[in-house]
């Protein structure tokens, strides 16, 4: 299976006629800060500028979905329970900010533990999910993270992809990046500028 929030579901293929755009996130690295298997809720940071992107899209009515990896658990270094405390914490800290997530998917398994699966990422099983539970048209959605993998999704629908780059970003997934047309970004901020084309404001 590949677990959501209602938990077990099937890849089902979106339909194009959906019309709303989203901005697809990675979580670790990308909306808060890495940890290395994220554990505790209270070790939760959002990354600077995080907020202020976030409450660009939902000013925008942009949908914000969180897509993202968690192999701890299926390596038993987190259960799903400690995801589910970090997510509510994440959610709990953006709204202390007037900025929310619409909605978060995570893939539990890694393949050489559970075997393979559709959802985790560069596989497109979590934004299948999200595409249609929220009537997003994936094609004009964009697909931001701070790994290749997170923008590799967007080739199937032909959608854009930005990365932003943090400490754990290596070299080669910057190079690997600009070599498959994707762009780059300095902040989740310049990001969404530059997907809105809204000047700048300072962080409050």
């Amino acid at each position: 299976y590949c677990a959501s929030e209602n938990g077990l579901w099937l890849v089902v293929r979106a339909s194009t006629s959906f019309t709303r755009r989203a901005v697809f996130l990675d979580r670790d690295g990308t909306l808060i800060v890495d940890t290395n298997y994220l554990k505790d809720a209270k070790s939760v940071e959002l990354i600077p500028q995080a907020t202020n992107a976030v409450r660009r899209f939902n000013y925008a009515l942009v949908p914000v979905i969180v897509c993202t990896n968690q192999s701890g658990i299926a390596r038993g270094l987190l259960t799903e329970s400690d995801y589910r405390a970090a997510r509510a914490r994440i959610d709990d800290l953006l709204e202390e900010r007037g900025a929310f997530v619409d909605d978060h998917y995570y893939c539990p398994h890694h393949p050489d533990i559970t075997g393979p699966c559709e959802c985790r990422k560069p596989g497109i099983g979590m934004f299948e999910q999200a595409i249609v539970e929220h009537h997003l048209d994936a094609a004009a959605s964009v697909f931001i993270g701070d790994k290749l993998r997170d923008l590799l999704p967007a080739r199937s629908y032909a959608a854009r992809g930005i990365l932003v780059p943090s400490p754990e970003t290596s070299t080669e997934d910057v190079e690997q990046s600009l070599a498959a047309g994707f762009e780059i970004a300095s902040s989740l901020t310049e990001a969404a500028v530059m997907i809105l084309g809204i000047p700048h404001t300072p962080e409050p």
